[in-house]
């Protein structure tokens, strides 16, 4: 599972016997680290050893060791015929005939109901691109940086024009990081090759990252967001405790890094500036260098050469490096407020395994739709939509939305939209109100 990496040709892995019939009991005992098996449509597959060559990364494949994992598959997948083939080695038997198709908390009406809805929106074109969105979109990110470039070289470095400069180039970093998502999520060509191909040069020549790094860290979002110890997002590294339980958690084992209670004050001073410009930064340079992922590195390498031969000629070796500090500090700012509006407020808890459906609506909200607020998030306004077809190009989000929240209401299942304010507002109540969980079971229990 999971749209990250290349898939190649199926290889031979130790699937083990192909005619066992297995319980659910029997499935979920199956889920340690060295022994992995899941479902998919009933059949049952032995993932341990293709984890570790799974394109997505190991971790998305294995969140769902001991699960049912057919919703994330099709949800990840957009090519599921070429995809299956690859599972014809791991096949190990099928689920008995007296097991249910779910397993757990999942709801078998809403699974149905869900994938009706997708085969609705399969038929009605929803998954199929427009080719001129994405130029236009690409071509006004080049125009930025060209134009911030031009300005510069003609009219001089002064304040004024070092200030629109850096306006200029940091809202071109933010628009290429919304276009390299779309790539990664493969929701562009219908070709994978063609999404890998062009997500490397965005993300890498553009804006001088990793696609592999992405890759594996944001499908594991994507396949359990908000769950404690699978969505990297939720692991904030002990400077923030988020949702409701964690807090409670860390105040009775009177676990205190920081003083929790002050995290909405501090969440200014080390979240927005410090996210993208330090701890991104490390983190994609450590990865690839410990990966050994040279391609990826080599497109990196290729957005500092060519930022830089465009720079020392104009602000010298310090000035460029401050200029290309300064972008990197608005861009984290634009980044973090339009990614934790629609998580961060929401449930943040332990696995539940929920179906698909259930579990992307508990972790996730919406922004009201305008032409600003479509542009300002790359359209994650739509963020409900997005979670739920993650490979549906995101200029359709606005007409599958109705149905989607016409099925939530069907089923009870609550679908939160909110003003853009609200929702950037929303994030500092919610550290407030885990810092405040936090002070009482610190102090109380």
């Amino acid at each position: 599972m999971g749209g990250g990496g290349q898939l190649t040709e199926p290889g031979e892995s130790g699937g083990g016997r192909d005619g066992g019939v297995y319980t659910w009991e029997e499935v979920q005992s199956h889920s340690s680290r060295n022994d992995q098996w899941l479902v998919i449509d009933r059949k049952v597959y032995n993932i341990t050893q293709w984890a570790k060559r799974h394109p997505g990364g190991f971790r998305v494949i294995s969140h769902y060791a001991g699960e049912d994992a057919t919703e994330a598959f099709t949800a990840f997948h957009p090519d599921l015929t070429f995809v299956r083939k690859f599972l014809k080695p791991l096949l190990i038997g099928e689920l008995a005939a007296t097991e249910p198709s779910q397993d757990r908390n999942k709801n078998a009406a809403i699974i149905r109901d869900f994938h009706s809805l997708r085969a609705q929106a399969e038929s009605e074109g929803l998954f199929q691109a427009r080719p001129l969105f994405f130029c236009l979109h690409l071509g006004h990110i080049v125009l930025l940086e060209a134009l911030a470039w031009l300005m510069i070289w003609l009219w001089g470095t002064n304040w004024i024009l070092t200030s629109l400069c850096t306006v200029m180039l940091a809202t071109a970093q933010s628009q290429a990081g919304w276009l390299q998502h779309d790539f990664g999520h493969l929701s562009v060509f219908k070709k994978s090759r063609w999404n890998h191909l062009l997500h490397k040069f965005i993300i890498g020549h553009l804006k001088g990252a990793s696609a592999n790094w992405w890759n594996h860290r944001h499908f594991q979002h994507h396949a359990k967001p908000n769950i404690f110890r699978k969505d990297p997002d939720v692991n904030m590294l002990n400077v923030f405790v988020v949702g409701t339980t964690q807090p409670v958690e860390y105040g009775i084992k009177k676990i205190k890094h920081m003083p929790y209670h002050r995290q909405h004050q501090y969440f200014f001073l080390v979240g927005p500036p410090l996210l993208i410009p330090v701890f991104f930064h490390i983190q994609i340079m450590h990865t690839m260098i410990s990966r050994h992922d040279w391609v990826d590195l080599v497109w990196s390498m290729s957005y500092y050469l060519r930022y830089f031969s465009c720079y020392i000629p104009l602000y010298g070796l310090f000035g460029s490096l401050a200029l290309i500090s300064f972008v990197r500090f608005l861009e984290s700012h634009w980044f973090v407020w339009v990614t934790q509006m629609n998580h961060l407020p929401m449930d943040i808890d332990h696995e539940k395994h929920q179906d698909w459906l259930t579990m992307q609506l508990q972790a996730t909200c919406n922004i009201e739709q305008s032409f600003f607020n479509d542009w300002f998030s790359g359209h994650l306004n739509f963020q409900i939509e997005h979670h739920l077809f993650p490979t549906m190009p995101r200029h359709n989000y606005h007409l599958v939305a109705p149905h989607v929240r016409a099925l939530c209401e069907k089923h009870g299942i609550p679908y939160q939209m909110k003003t853009l304010r609200q929702g950037l507002v929303d994030i500092v109540k919610s550290l407030k109100n885990s810092g405040d969980l936090w002070l009482d079971a610190y102090l109380h229990k």
